[in-house]
Order: structure tokens, then sequence, then C-alpha cells
């Protein structure tokens, strides 16, 4: 790293888990962020380890207790938030609580200034997204939607991915900022885009454990030890991240959530819908939705999706482990 050439552009290097984080005096942002949840606790933590000045809110208290305890100002509200932001990012858990943060009494709208952005990292509706920006550009401000993929591991670790839609030179302007928290960031078109491709990659990470979960049904019935088949196969064709994360919790049995089944049964809900808007058809995301519905009703809605290993345990009369 070349050395500083004034007093005032400080170099300051912090090894932090598996990331150097670099902050260059001149380059720091006064970010707010909204939704300390098990996303979006880590991510904001990640945004401030990159030297950010941070303004959180969240209507979980002890969350942003949490991060006040750890540098960051607690606000009390979006409005709040907003007046004391040049940007504002969002992670909540779907559209109608996003459009609440945005445009409530005392929400992010209300202390938003023209020149401002709000980065919304939800994973929403793509209809919804640019429902948002349209009104917010009537105020001058910018709006990315940038929904993240990784889970919790990820973005404990900030590795999780994003995927962004929005005007070109709103993303090249925060995607430093963005990359505190990723291990990438890949721009992928105009606003709605983002959720586009995040709801895509819902489909094939859902589909991925369904059939992780049928394959091990099918070796625990003809009597082959699936934990030997997971070792056999995962450096094979079918082998992949979502193989690599969810078998040991299917073989072990641990469904504590890094992605809850009744989040991903939003995420497939807005697939379906949008399909059904643009004329499309999604017939392996329609059964696997229906098997998520199946562990609703039982009562497994707070388990991490590795449970649609249950669905299949259920109608087998069997246990995979």
């Amino acid at each position: 790293m070349n050395k500083p050439s004034q007093a005032t552009d400080i170099v300051f290097t912090k090894k932090f888990i598996n990331h150097i984080y670099i902050w260059k005096g001149d380059s720091q942002m006064k970010v707010g962020f909204i939704g300390l949840g098990i996303m979006g606790r880590p991510m904001a933590k990640n945004v401030m380890k990159a030297g950010h000045e941070l303004t959180v809110f969240d209507f979980n208290k002890s969350a942003v207790e949490e991060l006040a305890g750890l540098g960051a100002y607690g606000a009390t509200n979006g409005k709040e938030v907003a007046e004391r932001s040049e940007v504002v990012i969002t992670m909540l858990p779907n559209s109608p609580h996003v459009k609440s943060a945005l445009f409530s009494e005392n929400g992010i709208a209300e202390g938003l200034s023209a020149g401002k952005t709000v980065i919304d990292m939800s994973s929403i509706s793509p209809v919804a997204s640019r429902e948002f920006s349209g009104e917010l550009e009537k105020m001058g401000v910018d709006f990315l939607d940038a929904p993240v993929s990784g889970g919790e591991p990820g973005a404990i670790a900030g590795t999780i991915a994003v995927m962004v839609g929005g005007k070109k030179e709103v993303f090249d302007k925060y995607y430093d900022l963005m990359m505190t928290m990723a291990s990438s960031v890949t721009y992928v078109g105009e606003v709605g885009a983002g959720n586009i491709t995040k709801l895509a990659n819902q489909i094939i990470v859902a589909v991925n454990i369904a059939a992780l979960s049928e394959a091990f049904t099918l070796a625990k019935k003809a009597g082959v030890d699936p934990n030997l088949v997971f070792e056999a196969i995962k450096g094979g064709l079918a082998g992949s991240t979502v193989m690599n994360q969810k078998a040991p919790k299917i073989l072990s049995r641990d469904f504590n959530p890094g992605f809850r089944i009744e989040l991903h049964i939003k995420d497939l809900q807005n697939a379906l819908d949008t399909s059904h808007s643009i004329h499309s058809t999604l017939p392996l995301t329609s059964q696997v939705m229906e098997m998520m519905q199946a562990l609703k009703i039982d009562g497994n809605e707070k388990d991490d999706h590795s449970a649609l290993a249950k669905f299949y345990e259920k109608i087998n009369n069997i246990t995979i482990d």
C-alpha cells in the first residue's frame, strides 16, 4: 500500500474476520441503516467497521442499543436517520415494510432532500421497487434496489453477493460502500432488475434444497448412508454452494435459521406474482412453494429453509440423518 501523501489523507487498515477494510479520511460517508435483523445487524456492523459514520434505527431497541454501543448513533425514527445521512440503507422483510419505512409518518422520506440516495437491500417485489423509485425521484432522491444473497454467515463475514438495479452512475458512486458488506456487487440493470435477479437466485436455491432432500431420501430408503452420498458427490457436477451449506444442516438436523422458511415463502410468492404478471410459468417453483406451505402448516416456518427435508421425511416416514 502506498503511503498517504498528506496527513489529512489518513489510511486506516483493519483486519476483521476474512476481510481487510480500508478507510480514507476523505471518503467517509454519513450512512443510515434501517432494519437490524438477522442480516441487517451484521451488515450494519461491517459498514461501521469500514469507517463510515453510521446512524441506525429499528423497532427492536436492543438491536439499536447494540450498534450504539459499538459507536453508531441510535435514531428514534426513519426521519431522523435520513436527516443525519447522505445515503440510507434499508434491510427489511418485504415490500409493505419498506413502503412503511419510507412513506409513513416520521418515515425516511420526511427526512430526505434532493441529492440523497436510498439503497434498499431488502428482497421485495420488483414492481414495488419501481414504485418506490418513482416516488423518490419526484423529490430528487436516487434509489437502488440491491437485494443480497449469502444468508447470515455471509452477512457476518462480509461475503454476501449484492445484485443492483438503478442508475449506473449511482451504482458507481456507492459501489465501495456496498462492498464493505460483500464479496461481490454486480450491476444488473435499471431499477427492479436487482430484485428480478434475486428472485432468480431464490428459485435456484429452493429447488436445489428440495432436490438435495429428495436425493437423500432415496439414499436413506435404499439403505445407503446419506452422509457418504454427500461426501461422494459434493466434488462432482452435482456439487454446489447450496449443497455444501445445506447438506450438513440436513444430515445433522440442525434447522436453526440462517434463512427462514417464511422468508423464502415470501420470495417465492414474489417470484410467482412477477411471473404471472409477465405471462411466464414456473412449475418447479410452484411445487417447492407448496412444500414450504405444508411445512408452515406444521409450524416449521421459523426453521431454516434446509428444513425442506422435513417434508420428505414426513411423506416417506423416515428421518434423514
